[in-house]
């Protein structure tokens, strides 16, 4: 990952997906008034930080709009993360920072999501359009530049293909 805090790194020039719910491919170009908003984090009057667990929300739910995502960790994490859900006290949303990593700066944020797509879909317009819409999520509410977003996809849901396995003991 690159330092976050290195205020030399370009903006990007990627765009963003234009709704909430969009599909693979649907993008349009991103304004650039989320250049202009990483400047109003220090101001005359005060300075805003923004914390690691914010910016790592933002990007987990960025990330679950896009169509092909199925769900997000690896290994371990989702299984804790899917039983977690199943208890009574435990939500009926997924927690959002859940497979997301991030490395918060003064004025730039990284990101590292771990992701499991649907069977079928396009892995690489999946990832194109997740990293497109975490990094225009990221920048519109928080002001930070995104100066990259790394997608590790740890497994492809399967669905009905998928064969239920049969107890070994009854």
């Amino acid at each position: 990952m690159t330092d976050p805090a290195d205020s030399n790194a370009a903006p990007s020039a990627t765009s963003t997906p234009t709704s909430p719910a969009s599909t693979v491919g649907e993008t349009r170009s991103r304004s650039s008034s989320s250049v202009a908003r990483r400047s109003e984090l220090t101001t005359e009057q005060g300075k805003t930080a923004i914390a690691d667990s914010v910016v790592a929300k933002i990007a987990g739910l960025a990330c679950r709009e896009i169509d092909g995502v199925y769900e997000m960790g690896a290994g371990l994490s989702r299984t804790l993360g899917v039983l977690k859900d199943k208890l009574p006290m435990g939500g009926s949303q997924p927690t959002a920072g859940r497979g997301v990593h991030v490395e918060v700066g003064e004025r730039q944020a990284a990101v590292d999501l771990d992701i499991v797509v649907v069977y079928g879909v396009s892995i690489v317009d999946v990832a194109n359009a997740v990293r497109e819409n975490v990094i225009g999520r990221v920048e519109a509410m928080t002001g930070l530049e995104v100066t990259e977003v790394n997608v590790t996809v740890d497994d492809v849901y399967l669905g009905e293909l998928e064969e239920p396995s049969e107890p070994r003991v009854q």
